[in-house]
C-alpha cells in the first residue's frame, strides 16, 4: 500500500486516547513510506493525524470541499491541498488517490464516509481493504450491529468479513496488507433467500 485514505472526526472526542492514536497513526504512516489522504482540515482528529504524519516527514494530501474551507480551516503545511465544490467529489478523489481505507473516531460525516467506501467494495466498484481502528472499543456497537444484518438476513457474511477490524494500528495495517476482496458479489439469488 502507497496511499491509505483515513476518515476521522473533526472534533478531538472525549478521551485522549483517540488524539493520542490518531497521532501515532500519522506517524506509523510516514515510518512506513504510506502517503495519508485526508479531509484537509486542521482540527480535531483530521489535524491531529496529518501532524503526525508531517511530524515523520510524511507526504500529506488533504482534499476539501470549497465551502468546508472556513468551518473546517485547511490545514496550511500539507504536501499538498486539492479544492473540490462538493462532498460527494471530496471521497471520489479520496478514493482514486488511495489504495486502502482507515476509520478513526467520528461522527455522522466519519460514518457517511465509511459506510459508502463499504458499499463500493461490496458492490465490487473498488477491491480496497477497509479497516476500522476500533480505539478503546469505539466502535464496538457499530461491529455488533453490522453482526445483526447479517444474522437477520440483510447482509451476507463474506461481506461482513470485508470489514478488517483492529484495536492496533500494527495488527490493523498488516491486516489490510494481507487482505483479499472477495469474489462473491452483492446480489443474492433466488434460490438463496
Amino acid at each position: 500500500m502507497k496511499s491509505i485514505t483515513v476518515f476521522c472526526g473533526s472534533s478531538f472526542g472525549s478521551h485522549d486516547i483517540y488524539k493520542e492514536q490518531a497521532f501515532l497513526l500519522g506517524q506509523t504512516l510516514a515510518q512506513q513510506g504510506i502517503q495519508l489522504i485526508y479531509g484537509g482540515a486542521d482540527v480535531g482528529l483530521m489535524g491531529t493525524i496529518a501532524d503526525g504524519a508531517l511530524a515523520k516527514g510524511g507526504k500529506v494530501i488533504g482534499v476539501l470541499p470549497h465551502f468546508l474551507q472556513s468551518k473546517e480551516i485547511a490545514h496550511k503545511n500539507l504536501t499538498e491541498l486539492i479544492i473540490v465544490e462538493t462532498m460527494h467529489e471530496r471521497k471520489t478523489k479520496m478514493n482514486e488517490l488511495c489504495d486502502g481505507v482507515i476509520v478513526l473516531p467520528g461522527g455522522y460525516g466519519t460514518l457517511e464516509e465509511f459506510f459508502e467506501m463499504i458499499t463500493w467494495a461490496q458492490l465490487g466498484l473498488h477491491k480496497k481493504p477497509i479497516g476500522i481502528l476500533n480505539i478503546d472499543g469505539f466502535y464496538d456497537d457499530l461491529i455488533n450491529l453490522v453482526q445483526t444484518m447479517v444474522d437477520k438476513g440483510f447482509l451476507k457474511q463474506v461481506n461482513r468479513d470485508m470489514l478488517l477490524i483492529s484495536d492496533t494500528i500494527d495488527d490493523l495495517l498488516e491486516k489490510m496488507r494481507n487482505y483479499q476482496a472477495p469474489t462473491v458479489g452483492k446480489w443474492i439469488s433466488k434460490e438463496e433467500i
